[in-house]
């Protein structure tokens, strides 16, 4: 067995999350566990409600559970403090929303850099503009969020993801916002980037296309995983 394939990078056991609203107590996610391998490509699915993007928001430590517990290489996230939680996903996460969340004061390039800077990488500069020629907008690199079109914003976001080299890339809709020539082209571009960098990908999606192409897909309904699916 390939060894990459066989190293669990991440460990969900026994999540649950509960609201309260008003006077109601409500439960979104109920007693989830599975594990990722790495280099693993796994679809959440679901409907609208069903928690995919609450599970995801979870694994990343930008929420905190009800019960249970997530591992990230190993590291349970919720032993740690913000700071630390912080700190892991810098150095082990990327990230790719439907809204694409680019800073609209900076150029497609500094979008780009910036998680490079915060590490202190004195080649950010040739780092981003190597990867956005690699995902095809290396004439925008001046341009602003506002200048590009929608599938040119998700390859910035993309490349902002993969420029640190994560070992673990979440997206929430990632083909969300495009239309459907886009999507496919933005689809293809995370998985020949999960290939050549044997990056882990988890991907929330109601695109039957991209969860098609993934190893696994894990079913939420009504907050409840169900057997997933190859």
């Amino acid at each position: 067995m390939n060894d990459t394939l066989s190293t669990t990078i991440v460990q969900v056991a026994a999540l649950g999350k509960q609201v309260t609203t008003g006077s109601a107590q409500l439960t979104i996610l109920r007693d989830i566990s599975f594990n990722v391998s790495a280099g693993e490509a796994v679809a959440i699915v679901g409907v609208s409600g069903s928690g995919k993007s609450t599970l995801l928001g979870l694994m990343a430590g930008l929420d905190t559970p009800t019960s249970g517990s997530v591992a990230v290489n190993g590291q349970d996230l919720f032993a740690l403090d913000e700071d630390g939680r912080a700190a892991l996903r810098g150095q082990m996460m990327g990230f790719v929303f439907q809204s694409f969340h680019l800073l609209p004061e900076f150029t497609a390039l500094e979008n780009v850099m910036l998680p490079l800077e915060l590490a202190g990488d004195a080649g950010a500069r040739e780092a981003a503009q190597a990867l956005l020629e690699r995902v095809g907008v290396g004439d925008r690199l001046g341009h602003y969020p506002k200048q590009l079109s929608g599938g040119e914003q998700q390859r910035v976001a993309i490349a902002r993801a993969f420029v640190t080299r994560p070992a673990l890339l979440l997206a929430d809709e990632p083909t969300g916002n495009l239309d459907a020539d886009t999507g496919a082209n933005i689809i293809e571009l995370m998985f020949e980037l999960n290939r050549e960098r044997g990056t882990t990908l988890l991907l929330v999606t109601h695109d039957e296309t991209l969860s098609r192409r993934c190893t696994r897909v894990l079913r939420l309904v009504g907050g409840m995983l169900q057997k997933s699916e190859a």
